[in-house]
């Protein structure tokens, strides 16, 4: 069989292998030269060295080999993934190398938002099971912080929105981290602004923000990606700053809002979690102090009626001591008999008792305390030896306890003391950095009072030229008709008062000249602006 095709073709052209490869390549290429794919993404382990990636698109019943191109790869917004469906779009052409067709990736999106919610939610599953979700990793919110840090971009109205209800409610000081919250690095510069704010040091020259706010606008699920990404969950987790995150708008969920400390549903309500209201605030601290003061009066008051109804219930002293003086008069009147009765029986019973006492007697009883006297003190010599030993094990024992409870009641101690100091300091830090800024404030208003005093002054007229005309009551004379001929006046200027006597009497102001009709009309003077006191960059 095959000798008989070979005599039947004898004319076929030969190609070698590399000629055929060419031959297909191009066949394909021009059949297929730009192409849009959907399917799974299955074989991808990252990069390589090289930088390309190399993977293949398979549905139920095909695979296809993909590759993409180191440059292509770095300006992706969406990054492959292994198990995600995506729509790949590129040029389909053949490798000679192996014989196989790929297609050449440009341009790589996900198919659906269903893809992006299903690669969310495993990525939601891998974070929550590592512990970044749990509530015991949250801080509480400083109640009034002094420096708050904002993360987002400076040229958008969240920042304008944020600053405004800060300075409604609570002005405080903000530093502001700008970065990109959507597109190509922007979960990056996210997570290097949240790492970056808790890098600063306590005392250094830029203060480190007591709260963060990480916010953005509102945006569809690709716009707000950049929140979703495991650097900037891991960078807000790992914040030893209070963060809030205020991504999008109420209904708009980001892996952000689990790991963050308090999520805020727009920036604006973020910066209302940030601080009280001012004036709230101060009415509460006064009403509590009336009602403080009101109490104090009602206690005093209280013990005040207790004290006088006690008082009028207790007797009188000659009441209270009327019983006792009766019975002290009838023990007197009755303490000469019983004295000498007394005296009768205790005769009696020594005249018995010195009747029974004879030396025989005597004698006897001497020795028989005698004896009892030895048995005694031997038995009290071995009962105090017993006792001895005895105490002596006791106080070994409470000794040895005492040390221990000793050396654990000093390490107790100087835990303590250190916790006490590194809190004196803190708050003594506090008072200082509060007492520099009231410092301060006072000095700009009083500079700023000084200024409007000197502005608003008469004696800068007088420099000009202009004198101030005074009565001899001292009245400042105003018009020309309140000065009679004759009257004393006092003319003050600027370097010094005369006195002057009015000699004539008052003439009507001179008439203004006519307006010339063919006359060119004069330029109206320039207005006066007066320059707003500096205000300060936002940023």
């Amino acid at each position: 069989m095959p000798a008989d095709s070979a005599q039947i073709l004898p004319n076929s052209p030969e190609f070698t292998v590399t000629e055929l490869s060419s031959a297909l390549k191009r066949t394909v290429e021009d059949q297929f030269g730009h192409v849009r794919v959907r399917g799974e993404i299955t074989g991808f382990r990252g990069a390589h060295s090289s930088g390309h990636c190399y993977f293949a698109l398979k549905d139920e019943k095909a695979k296809i080999e993909a590759v993409i191109w180191r440059g292509v790869h770095g300006r992706m917004r969406f990054k492959p993934q292994e198990g995600l469906e995506v729509i790949a779009t590129g040029k389909l052409t053949t490798y000679p190398g192996s014989s196989k067709y790929q297609i050449v990736i440009e341009a790589l999106e996900p198919a659906g938002i269903g893809a992006l919610m299903a690669l969310m939610e495993e990525r939601k599953k891998k974070l929550a099971a590592e512990g970044l979700f749990d509530a015991a990793r949250k801080q509480l919110l400083p109640y009034l912080p002094e420096v708050i840090g904002v993360v987002t971009s400076p040229t958008g109205a969240v920042i304008r929105d944020i600053l405004h209800r800060l300075e409604d409610r609570f002005p405080r000081r903000v530093l502001v981290w700008p970065v990109r919250v959507q597109g190509e690095g922007s979960a990056e510069q996210v997570a290097a602004a949240i790492r970056g704010f808790n890098a600063l040091a306590e005392a250094g020259d830029i203060p480190r923000p007591d709260l963060l706010i990480v916010a953005r606008g509102g945006g569809s699920l690709e716009d707000l990606w950049s929140f979703n990404e495991e650097i900037v969950v891991r960078a807000a987790a790992d914040s030893m700053i209070p963060l809030i995150s205020a991504v999008g708008h109420e209904t708009d969920v980001t892996l952000i809002d689990f790991v963050s400390d308090r999520r805020a549903p727009t920036p604006t309500a973020a910066a209302e979690m940030a601080v009280p209201v001012r004036a709230e605030l101060f009415a509460e601290v006064s009403g509590l102090t009336r009602r403080a003061i009101l109490c104090w009066q009602r206690e005093q008051d209280r013990r005040r009626d207790t004290l006088r109804g006690l008082a009028r219930a207790l007797p009188s002293a000659t009441d209270v001591l009327a019983f006792p003086r009766q019975r002290l008069d009838a023990a007197a009147s009755a303490l000469p008999r019983a004295l000498k009765a007394s005296t009768q029986t205790h005769h009696r019973r020594f005249a018995q008792a010195a009747g029974g006492l004879t030396l025989r007697v005597l004698r006897e009883q001497i020795t028989h305390a005698r004896r009892q006297l030895g048995s005694t003190g031997a038995r009290l010599t071995h009962c105090a030896q017993a006792v001895l030993r005895h105490r002596r094990d006791s106080l070994t024992g409470l000794a040895a306890r005492f040390a221990a409870s000793r050396l654990a009641n000093a390490q107790a101690q100087r835990l303590q003391i250190a916790r006490k100091q590194e809190r004196i300091e803190r708050l003594a830090e506090r008072a200082r950095r509060a007492l520099e800024t009231t410092l301060r404030r006072d000095d700009a208003r009083i500079t700023h009072a000084g200024q409007l005093l000197s502005a608003l002054s008469y004696r800068s007229v007088l420099a000009r030229g202009f004198a101030l005309v005074r009565d001899t009551r001292g009245q400042t004379v105003r018009a020309a008709a309140a000065v009679a001929k004759g009257a004393h006046l006092s003319l003050e200027f600027a370097d010094g008062r005369i006195d002057a006597t009015a000699d004539g009497v008052p003439s009507a102001p001179p008439a203004p000249p006519p307006a010339s009709s063919p006359s060119r009309p004069s330029r109206p003077a320039a207005k006066r602006t007066t320059r707003p006191p500096d205000q300060g960059s936002l940023f």
